[in-house]
């Protein structure tokens, strides 16, 4: 799955300057002890080294929306910001790495429907426009 728009890196292939930012303040609905965004940000990054990929991943103190962990965001400058929540660790990795391809691919962020995993569909909390440069 590659295209014009992917470059090849070090450490692999990078999408468009796609980061992943993941929320790991979040707490397990039935353990407190538990935080569901740790183990998906390790899991996600042994998925990417698994499949030779180079999309950072940065976990992110607190997005604000604790009653829908796991929760993501796909970045990039000058790009338009995915907040994403309700996110299943076991099932949502690849789909998310695939997304994150999609969005990385796009002229400004905006992913069309038609190219979203299901649980991108379901999943969007916010959409956040790109700063202007002025």
């Amino acid at each position: 799955m590659t295209d014009l728009s992917q470059k090849e890196t070090t450490q692999g292939i990078s999408p468009g300057g796609v980061s992943i930012l993941v929320c790991v303040s979040c707490r397990a609905k039935d353990n407190a002890d538990d935080r569901p965004g740790l183990v998906f940000s390790d899991l996600l990054r042994k998925r990417l080294a698994e499949r030779q990929l180079a999309i950072p991943v940065e976990e992110i103190e607190c997005f604000a929306v604790c009653k829908r962990p796991i929760t993501i965001a796909f970045a990039a400058r000058n790009k338009w910001t995915y907040l994403l929540g309700d996110l299943d660790a076991k099932q949502h990795i690849d789909e998310l790495i695939d997304a994150a391809f999609n969005y990385g691919a796009s002229d400004n962020g905006l992913v069309p429907w038609k190219d979203r995993p299901e649980c991108f569909k379901k999943g969007v909390i916010s959409r956040t426009p790109p700063l202007s440069s002025s």
